[in-house]
């Protein structure tokens, strides 16, 4: 095992992936300010160029109010089929010569180059993977060298877009020094907004606190913000590996055709499986729904769906489909869902549809059940059927990752 003092990470990210890809597709966005999602008022921002971001604008700002500060922006709406081919390429590379590496999310990838410096410079050997990168796709890509995943994705923000840089063993910590706090990638707006009203701007001035204080102030994210701060991260590079699905299954103690009742497991099934996607960042491309009869004959159908993790979205399709598929008219013994074709970068991508008002709603809800337990809260249409009959030990429903 090789110590954190010895490893080598490799921070890569995609410069403003979904404009990227959208100038590949048309060359007159080049230079212009460009804003991608969906196109009405009611939506929000899912990603914007960097001549867009100089007039204040940033994701998940609500488009009528990124318009009203760059009127001349222009708007393109997301295509996700072919952000996942561009990403699927793009991994492809770093799979061909990567010995570890871990995909973070559609756009972003950490490698662990630990030990390859033996063979030959890593910093070098970096550079010419990122040429590779940009010969075969055509988008614009930056990455950060050093000997953590913190210090790394710092030193890529700040060589973007379109650069390189290292941060060499023993400097990280005079490198983060003069930064903003945000520059932290744990650190958000409203961690950021205590920090500065304690007078703390700086990641110098995190430096220097006494550990005690963030602890006592934030605390377990406290600690982590005072290690992150002093270079000190330890956290290793995942090895790569795509879930391609996430399903469950009800076995009922009794058949039934009790409509009422198979309502409310599927919209709780539906619920609990989009929970899931959004904790994991994911989003599904495919809904399968099985029904499996008193006689043990059983039946799927899917549907191909633009990507998402949303609930109200994904309901539609599973009651649909349920509808559809449901002909005999006798006992159910069994009903599934299954979500597939999983990728990750759910966070940005369900912007492209959503009001302002559904993003957050979803925030809220899913804010508690994080924090008091995914029975908390669901929606009147599951209040007959408990979310805690999903607890794969309890004999009845049981889980499925196939991997």
């Amino acid at each position: 095992m090789i110590s954190g003092e010895q490893r080598t990470i490799v921070h890569m990210d995609l410069d403003t992936f979904f404009v990227s890809v959208s100038r590949l597709q048309n060359s007159a966005l080049v230079g212009k300010p460009v804003l991608v999602g969906g196109g009405s008022d009611r939506g929000v921002v899912a990603a914007c160029s960097y001549e867009a971001r100089k007039y204040g604008i940033h994701s998940a700002m609500p488009m009528r109010l990124a318009r009203r500060l760059c009127p001349e922006a222009i708007v393109v709406r997301g295509d996700y089929e072919e952000y996942s081919r561009y990403s699927d390429i793009i991994t492809s590379i770093i799979r061909e010569d990567v010995p570890v590496y871990e995909k973070s999310s559609i756009d972003e990838f950490y490698l662990d180059l630990s030990g390859m410096d033996r063979f030959f410079g890593c910093y070098r050997w970096a550079g010419e993977l990122r040429q590779k990168i940009q010969r075969e796709t055509g988008l614009p890509i930056s990455f950060g060298l050093s000997a953590n995943k913190t210090v790394a994705k710092v030193a890529t923000g700040e060589v973007k877009p379109n650069g390189q840089m290292q941060v060499e063993k023993g400097t990280e910590k005079g490198f983060l020094s003069p930064l903003h706090v945000r520059k932290i990638p744990m650190v958000g707006e409203k961690t950021a907004h205590l920090l500065m009203s304690m007078g703390v701007e700086k990641v110098k001035t995190l430096q220097e606190m006494p550990l005690e204080l963030l602890e006592n102030v934030l605390g377990q994210n406290g600690v982590s913000l005072w290690k992150k701060a002093n270079a000190i991260d330890n956290a290793p590079v995942v090895p790569y590996s795509e879930r391609k699905s996430i399903s469950t299954e009800e076995t009922f103690e009794s058949d039934t055709t009790d409509m009422s009742k198979l309502g409310s497991i599927l919209v709780a099934m539906t619920e609990k499986l989009c929970f899931q996607m959004r904790s994991e960042n994911k989003l599904s491309s495919c809904v399968t729904v099985k029904i499996r009869y008193s006689d043990f004959d059983t039946h799927t159908m899917q549907a191909r769906i633009p990507y998402t993790s949303c609930d109200h979205i994904l309901m539609a399709r599973v009651k649909e489909l349920f509808t559809r598929l449901y002909q005999r008219r006798m006992l159910i013994r069994l009903v599934g869902v299954r979500f597939s074709h999983l990728v990750g970068g759910g966070s940005q991508i369900d912007l492209f549809e959503d009001s302002e008002e559904i993003i957050q709603l979803y925030q809220a809800m899913d804010r508690i059940r994080k924090r008091y337990g995914d029975d908390k809260i669901h929606r009147a249409a599951a209040a007959g059927y408990s979310l805690r009959e999903f607890n794969p030990f309890n004999g009845i429903t049981s889980h499925s990752y196939v991997p």
